[in-house]
């Protein structure tokens, strides 16, 4: 009886968590225009549109193709090369409300296949090492990769505008305004340019 109550209390803990980061993942783009939204901000084109699209496709596999429950909605296989990339960044003719409509509904399927299979629930993921996996192990997974996924989007959305997930007006009231960030960026610096200098 404990392992049950325990294994429900696991389950629904890694589900509130995984639906309150996705939620974060789609206030970044909140206020944007289209190109902020799209525009490589890395190396390798990482941008904020591409976040999303991408984590509606590991949604749409882990808790769908894994768990024999394929999702409707139609994401490339894992083990075609030519779409390989393709999930990380929104063609022209892909609209936002598009990628953000899907990535709700494929987290609604996901959310269907949480809440009908028990946390022990057997799976199979092929592209893994070790393929044959539980929900839990899944579950876990997907949490990590989509706060991953919702860091890299607070690092972009600063980038694009100061934007941090933060109340503003609370740090504000506590002296943590823009001055304040601009001294501990140059302190920062500092101590960086230092410690360069200390092993040159």
């Amino acid at each position: 009886m404990l392992v049950v109550v325990i294994d429900d209390f696991a389950k629904e803990y890694l589900h509130n968590d995984l639906r309150e980061v996705r939620e974060t993942m789609l206030r970044k783009l909140d206020g944007l225009p289209e190109y902020a939204i799209r525009r490589p901000l890395t190396s390798t084109g990482t941008n904020l549109l591409g976040l999303v699209k991408h984590l509606t496709v590991a949604e749409a596999r882990y808790f769908g193709e894994v768990f024999g429950r394929p999702c409707p909605e139609p994401v490339p296989r894992w083990d075609d090369l030519e779409q390989r990339g393709t999930d990380f960044w929104a063609t022209e003719h892909e609209t936002r409300e598009e990628i953000t409509s899907r990535y709700r509904r494929v987290c609604e399927h996901s959310d269907a296949t949480i809440a009908a299979l028990a946390v022990d629930a057997p799976g199979h993921v092929p592209w893994w090492p070790r393929p044959d996996v539980l929900l839990f192990n899944v579950l876990v997974h997907m949490l990590t990769e989509t706060s991953r996924h919702a860091g890299h989007a607070d690092i972009l959305r600063e980038q694009l505008d100061g934007a941090v997930e933060m109340d503003l007006a609370a740090m504000a009231r506590r002296g943590l305004d823009a001055a304040f960030w601009q001294r501990r960026c140059a302190e920062i610096e500092r101590a960086a340019r230092a410690a360069d200098s200390a092993t040159a």
